[in-house]
Parts: structure tokens; sequence; C-alpha cells
């Protein structure tokens, strides 16, 4: 993966987080700056950091680097949302996802 493509999958899910470059840079641990300029291709995090920003944006390293994915965070909050129904309640949705 190149420069641009890490900052601009990195844009596109903050964006859909609905979070501010400076609010996730804060949020971090980091000067408020740190997302703008990995964002604008002038750095990039350290692995760790990398590590930080999935953690944060709700999603794994897998998911950031899929670009088949076009909505990581919805779809790993659902996952995650599912994992605490009953078995009916998991075969009721998804009888309901099939009538969609």
């Amino acid at each position: 993966m190149y420069y641009d493509d890490f900052s601009k999958r990195l844009t596109q899910l903050r964006q859909e987080k609905g979070v501010t470059a400076r609010d996730m840079s804060l949020s971090l641990g980091q000067s408020e700056s740190y997302i703008n300029k990995i964002e604008n291709n002038y750095s990039l995090p350290s692995m760790n950091g990398f590590f930080y920003i999935c953690d944060y944006l709700g999603i794994t390293p897998r998911d950031f680097f899929d670009y088949g994915e076009e909505n990581p965070i919805l779809i790993n909050t659902l996952v995650t949302s599912c994992k605490k129904l009953t078995d009916e309640q998991t075969e009721a949705l998804i009888k309901f996802i099939e009538t969609l």
C-alpha cells in the first residue's frame, strides 16, 4: 500500500466514524496535528500507532486494508451486536435479512 492509499483510507474511515482529525489525534494521546499529518502524507504512524488507530476506529488491521469493505466500522458494530443475541434471535434476524 502506498502513502496515498493509506492516507485516503484513514480519511475515509475517520469520516465514517464522524470525528475530526484533531479530535481523533487528541483521543489517541497525540498532538492535535498527528492524524492531519498522516492524512496529508507528511508521515506514517508507527506499527504501534497503527494498532491504536485501528482500535480507535473499532476495526482490525485487516479491515483497514480491505478496500472491498466499504464500511468496516458499521459491519464490525453489527457483528459485535449479533454476538450478543440468543440462537433464537439470531435465526429471526437471519430470516429478516433474507426478506430484504
